[in-house]
Parts: C-alpha cells; structure tokens; sequence
C-alpha cells in the first residue's frame, strides 16, 4: 500500500506567490509615502514664496528708501520690485512736477513770456547761418564767344565767362553775393558749396563735306572741352584753379553738330572778398543756353 510523501505545509509555488505579493504591496507603499512627502514639500515651497511676495509689498521701507540699481542685493527677494516700484514713482513725479511748470509758465505774466520769447528769437537768430547764396543762368542775348569771354588767362585756364545773366531773370538770384565781370564776390568767411554746367556745341565749318574715309578729321572730329572753377585772393595775384573736369568727344559722323554739357561741383573754404568764376578751354565751342549753362555757390556753414 503507497503513501503520499508531501507533508502538512504550503508548497514552493504558494511561497513564490506570497513573496512576490509581499514585495508589490512593500514597493506600492513606499512610492505612496513618497509621493505624500514630496506633495507636501511643494506646498510649504509654494507658501513660503506666496508669503515672500506679500511681504515685499507689507514691508514699511519698500516705498520709502531709494533703490540704487548699482548697489542691489540679489540673495534679497524683493529687490527687483522694490527697485521697478521706485522707477514708475520717479517717473511719475517728474511728469507732474514738469506739467506743473508748464501751467505755471503759461499763466505768467503776458509782458514776460514775451520777453523770454524775444530773447530765445534773437538768440536763434544769432546763431543761424545768414542767407548767401547765388545763381546765374546763360545770357543767352550774348552768346558769340568774343561778347562772353575774356582773354586767354594764365596758369592755362582757359577762357573766363564773363557775361551771365542778371537777376532780373527769375531763374537767377543773388543773394547777399556780389556779381562783377563774371566773378562772384564771396561776402563773409566760411564753407561753401560751388557748382557750375557749361553747355558744349560743335557744328563743321561751311563747306566742309564729311570725308567717306573712316580716317579723315572731318569725319571724326575730336575735340577738347575742360570747364574749370577757379578763384581769385587778395593774397595772390595768380588765379587759384578749385575743380576741373575734362572731357575729349568725337561725335557721329552722320550728326549735323555734336552736344554735350559739363557739371561739376563741391565744398571749399572761401575768404571774405575772394572771387569765384567759371572758365573754359576751347572758347569756339561753349554755347550759352540758358537753361544749360549757369553757375552758383551758396553758403554751407
């Protein structure tokens, strides 16, 4: 007769079970206890901040004392409001302080606020740059080279200008500027910014018929034109050349007369009673149109 050999107690499958059941409820419980205790932490953070916060605003000195922003504690948690409430009260008190005066001026006596009116006038006047200007146009009544130009200069500068039209035209003016023989006479010391375009016309000689030879002159016809600036000084006897600008043309062969124009411009230092003028290289081909050739400065500074 056979007899079971498996005792009273649990089996090893029971006991694994039992295990593993012990050590999920073990680890459930910690991360409980865990969670519990990190909720709570995060609330006494919350409060001690939320209080912080309130105290920056109950503290009896956050209004009263100035924040200077070079000299702020940072392990301080209030500084930066503290010092952001001190910017807008300054800021408002300056802006009331400053609509307060402007009530008071106006409210002045009218006899004052005049006279501090008339002193500020006379005190920008005196500091504006006075009106000197000028600008000449082509006389276009004169326009043979022998009536509008000058002798050959020295220091090879061409044939001076000197005939534009007076101011009696509305396209010229002369402002506070002398004109004398083509010149313009600069009245005071300073800065000024001078310009001039001279207007060029090249026509052939009569009876001179185009050569069909690509060599020939009559065909080509190159020619020189150079526009100078220049001016005179009372401490030297010699005209003193300011700008130059030079050009060498060859016009169509098939064009009846050949045009161009010159124009230049810039900013020198000019003495009281020096003398500006415009001068040309070849006196045959200048044409004094009006609305092409003039000539002007006007004071800067």
């Amino acid at each position: 007769m056979m007899f079971s050999s498996s005792g009273g107690g649990p089996s090893a499958g029971q006991t694994c079970s039992l295990v593993l059941i012990f050590a999920v409820l073990l680890q459930s419980i910690c991360v409980a206890i865990t969670f519990l205790y990190f909720t709570n932490e995060l609330q006494q953070l919350r409060a001690t901040y939320s209080e912080s916060n309130l105290a920056c605003f109950s503290r009896e000195d956050v209004l009263l004392q100035d924040v200077d922003a070079d000299n702020i504690d940072e392990s301080d948690p209030c500084w930066q409001v503290k010092w952001q409430l001190s910017r807008l009260i300054k800021k408002i008190v300056a802006k009331h302080r400053l609509e307060d005066a402007v009530s008071g001026a106006a409210s002045s006596a009218t006899g004052g606020t005049s006279q501090v009116s008339t002193a500020n006038e006379r005190e920008v006047s005196k500091n504006a740059v006075p009106r000197v200007a000028a600008h000449l146009t082509a006389n276009q009544n004169r326009r043979h080279p022998e009536n509008i130009l000058s002798p050959a200069l020295q220091n090879n500068l061409g044939y001076k200008i000197n005939t534009w039209e007076a101011p009696r035209d509305s396209n010229s003016f002369l402002y506070n500027v002398r004109l004398n023989n083509g010149e313009l006479v600069i009245p005071q010391t300073g800065v000024y910014y001078i310009y001039s375009q001279t207007y060029f016309r090249f026509r052939e000689p009569e009876g001179v018929e185009p050569d069909a030879d690509p060599d020939s002159d009559s065909v080509r016809n190159p020619k020189q034109m150079v526009q100078y600036i220049s001016k005179y000084t009372d401490y030297y006897p010699d005209p003193i050349l300011l700008m130059k600008s030079a050009r060498t043309s060859c016009w169509s062969k098939k064009a009846g007369y050949g045009l161009y124009s010159i124009y230049q411009g810039g900013v020198f230092q000019l003495n009281m009673n020096d003398r500006i003028f415009v001068s040309i290289s070849n006196k045959d081909l200048v044409d004094m149109d009006k609305p092409a050739s003039f000539f002007g400065a006007f004071l800067v500074s």
